[in-house]
């Protein structure tokens, strides 16, 4: 006597939808609408919160040194990093971490997405999903570093020459979470390929 799974076809669609549109979300909000802030199109980003090397130096005095630079320090602990009138470089240098961080995003979900339509199917595990997951967990890892690294790096290049480099020094944190389910993901992904190769193996002596 057959079982009736609990998944069927409609689900499968309705995953694939919520997929789809949070894939289109993403790239329009986190990838199209800063690009065209970087080109001049629409208003770019023009703040990156920062942490100020002593908080009670941050008013009055080093908003005067740097007036002639254009940028403005206002906060205590977190503190935001305003640029009055933002060059193309500086544009591109404060919308980069996170249109890289969408991008990753995007790859991910385009990912789950082809993962999804082969459960549509009724098999998941198949070679290509093994790929698949060995991807996002990369891609997940390489976040990982990147996420705290990023920024870093590029608010380090906007304040480089200025005097605001005194008062915001360059730091990375780095957190375990991410990695840790990198980590995860990718030993998921070596289950489905030995998975597939064992069914293979096992098809091949019927």
């Amino acid at each position: 006597m057959g079982t009736k799974s609990w998944w069927n076809r409609t689900d499968s669609r309705l995953l694939e939808a919520a997929l789809g549109l949070a894939a289109l979300l993403d790239a329009v909000f986190g990838v199209l609408i800063p690009a065209l802030g970087v080109v001049g199109l629409i208003d770019p980003v023009d703040t990156r919160e920062v942490t100020p090397e002593t908080a009670t130096r941050v008013p009055g005095t080093v908003t005067d040194a740097v007036a002639g630079h254009g940028m403005t320090l206002t906060g205590t602990h977190r503190a935001d990093l305003v640029l009055a009138h933002p060059d193309l470089g500086q544009r591109l240098l404060l919308a980069l971490p996170d249109v890289v961080g969408s991008l990753l995003l995007l790859l991910v979900l385009v990912l789950l997405l082809q993962m999804t339509r082969t459960l549509r199917d009724g098999d998941v595990f198949v070679p290509k999903n093994a790929r698949r997951l060995s991807v996002i967990g990369l891609t997940v890892l390489v976040q990982a570093v990147l996420s705290p690294v990023l920024p870093s790096l590029t608010t380090e290049a906007l304040v480089s020459g200025t005097p605001m480099a005194d008062q915001v020094p360059f730091s990375v944190t780095f957190t375990g979470e991410y990695v840790l389910l990198a980590f995860l993901i990718l030993a998921l992904g070596e289950v489905f390929r030995r998975g597939t190769k064992l069914r293979a193996d096992t098809e091949g002596l019927v």
